[in-house]
């Protein structure tokens, strides 16, 4: 019995350890978790960004994107984040990157993180400063892209939608009973 219970035992000492949390561009993330999907739990990566890198990681750095983020080496890791960083240097599309023509460089960057979050309150106060009409929207907690207020958008403790009254048109039969 002591002999069963070490040969199980090896293959367990073969198989990777899995690091439960893993510090992926400025994100714990599941180590548990395929690269592909926790690279989604980014702020700034979408699935389909996370789709496109994933398979950059496949050819360019020949890491299977189905493997745990946690079995990583700090190495791979380091690549992987470098590709996160910098991805049109690894062939993903222009459109697919979240600040194209930055205002301040004029270069297509993509920013992740609490850099993005930091990027949009920028651009949302130097709008409201230069007093354009998104500027103003967003001042006055409005919709910014042309969406409708009329029913939608709405604060406060609002019951509903007031129709006008239902009176009858003049020249029809019910205006004529009502005399």
């Amino acid at each position: 019995m002591a002999e069963q219970k070490q040969s199980r035992k090896e293959p367990m000492k073969a198989k990777k350890e899995i690091a439960s949390i893993i510090r992926m561009s400025g994100k714990d993330v599941n180590g548990a978790l395929s690269i592909e999907r926790a690279m989604s739990e980014v702020k700034g990566i979408g699935r389909n960004l996370a789709h496109a890198l994933s398979y950059a990681i496949r050819t360019k750095l020949e890491i299977d994107p189905a493997t745990p983020v946690g079995t990583l080496s700090d190495e791979q890791l380091a690549k992987v984040e470098g590709v996160i960083e910098d991805p049109m240097k690894y062939g993903i599309p222009r459109y697919m990157i979240n600040r194209l023509k930055d205002f301040e460089t004029g270069k297509d960057l993509h920013v992740t993180g609490n850099d993005l979050i930091f990027n949009i309150r920028q651009d949302i106060t130097r709008e409201t400063a230069l007093r354009t009409w998104k500027g103003h929207r967003h001042q006055y907690g409005q919709k910014v892209r042309g969406q409708r207020t009329r029913s939608t958008g709405r604060t406060g403790a609002t019951i509903g939608v007031q129709k006008k009254s239902a009176a009858p048109k003049p020249g029809t039969a019910a205006a004529a009973a009502k005399k």
